[in-house]
């Protein structure tokens, strides 16, 4: 079993930055490929990031290039969320995932996850 516990989301004007983390207890972290996906009210759950256990590889939606970063910290059993540029249309719950490993499409699908944390509400205002 993985505990996955975001934070780090909040209110935050159009433009403005953000850092999520979530903080993973349990067995290794440095074997499990970490993902962040959002989910908008109405909306079904979407990929915005993930990253390979050693954090050589990202996978990255197209809407978040050029303004969102992830990144890793296996010493600290932590995953992070750079967000820059924030838009309001950026405002959802942001969750974190977990699975052993993923080839193509799995890295991008939530079901694909085996672990998921209870989520951060990031919310953009115009």
């Amino acid at each position: 079993q993985v505990q996955l516990v975001e934070s780090g989301g909040g209110l935050v004007q159009a433009g403005g930055s953000l850092r999520l983390s979530c903080a993973a207890t349990g067995r290794t972290f440095s074997n499990y490929v970490m993902g962040w996906f959002r989910q908008a009210p109405g909306k079904e759950r979407e990929f915005v990031e993930a990253i390979s256990w050693s954090g050589h590889i990202t996978y990255d939606a197209d809407f978040v290039k050029g303004r969102f970063t992830i990144s890793r910290d296996n010493a600290k059993n932590t995953v992070y969320l750079q967000m820059n540029s924030l838009k309001p249309e950026d405002t959802a719950v942001y969750y974190c995932a977990a699975r052993v490993y993923c080839s193509g499409y799995q890295c991008y699908v939530p079901h694909e996850y085996t672990y998921w944390g209870q989520g951060t509400q990031v919310t953009v205002s115009s």
